[in-house]
């Protein structure tokens, strides 16, 4: 394989294949050496395990990958890279390219058919504009991943690993950590792209967690709430919940009251634990919202 850190490599092999980076898509291509074997080894990479990789760029990473793993698949939504990965990536024989969006791909089915009797760890060096549905599409389908380590705009990773409370986290906040257990692994310097984007980046990783503490309904009240509590930050939950959910403001008022939580909190103010717990205690209440919507 050809040193696709290596600056004059990348402009001859976009030269030969005509290649040209695309703004709508957010393509900022890893060209740091150091930081790939990183992201392979501490995403759990290894002979028993299959990797999902989302977004290729010129294979840096999926090399890597690749080198370490039982099988790799990896998605490129971008038609134009395929000849470039034939040629990047050709003696690899544990992959499998798919030119698909990820947001359309039946996951489910991709897993069965792709990884059966695997373990399954995610890693990507995922666009800025579209971390946060892809993050939450791996998520909710609660598909049978160990870890996802991902590369995103360093404001990004400090809202997905925020503490709870804190001023910093938000609803997506809650949601990742409903799901998995995240953690920020290392920093990454506007500079170990090309073309360098205007911010830095960081690698985080989500630790997928095997049990949840609701299902069904209970878990529809929860996130039902979660979005309307951090719809309008500076309000109270009550102003909030009650603008949102349709709720009277006495019955938010002694839902908090009923967990130990002051009537004046705002959402930024809670714990996970908390918010499952006034979801919860609403209960019957927010019955009526889930089948409106």
């Amino acid at each position: 394989m050809e040193n696709l850190s290596n600056i004059s490599v990348i402009r001859d092999i976009m030269e030969r294949f005509g290649f040209s980076f695309s703004k709508s898509l957010g393509q900022n291509f890893l060209v740091n050496p150091s930081v790939c074997p990183r992201i392979a080894e501490m995403g759990g990479a290894d002979k028993e395990t299959g990797v999902l990789e989302i977004g290729t760029g010129f294979g840096v990473l999926t090399h890597e990958l690749a080198l370490r793993a039982r099988k790799v698949v990896a998605v490129e939504l971008d038609s134009r890279l395929l000849p470039v990965l034939a040629y990047t990536l050709q003696e690899h024989h544990n992959l499998t390219v798919l030119n698909e969006d990820i947001l359309k791909v039946d996951l489910p089915a991709l897993f069965e058919r792709e990884f059966s009797g695997m373990e399954v760890v995610v890693c990507a060096n995922l666009p800025y504009y579209i971390t946060s549905p892809i993050l939450m599409a791996l998520l909710e389908q609660r598909l049978p991943i160990k870890a996802i380590t991902v590369m995103v705009q360093k404001e990004a990773a400090d809202r997905l690993c925020a503490p709870m409370p804190s001023r910093e986290c938000g609803a997506v906040t809650a949601a990742v950590r409903y799901y998995s257990t995240p953690k920020t692994l290392f920093p990454v310097s506007r500079g170990s792209f090309m073309p360098p984007p205007n911010v830095d980046s960081a690698v985080i990783r989500l630790d997928i967690k095997k049990e949840l503490p609701l299902e069904g309904e209970a878990e529809k009240r929860l996130f039902a709430l979660v979005r309307g509590a951090f719809s309008q930050r500076r309000k109270t939950l009550q102003n909030t919940l009650s603008s949102s959910l349709g709720l009277g403001k006495p019955v938010i008022a002694g839902a908090l009251e009923q967990i130990g939580v002051k009537t004046t909190a705002r959402a930024e103010e809670l714990s996970l634990e908390q918010l499952i717990a006034l979801s919860q205690t609403l209960g019957e209440e927010m019955i009526p919202v889930q089948k409106e919507k």
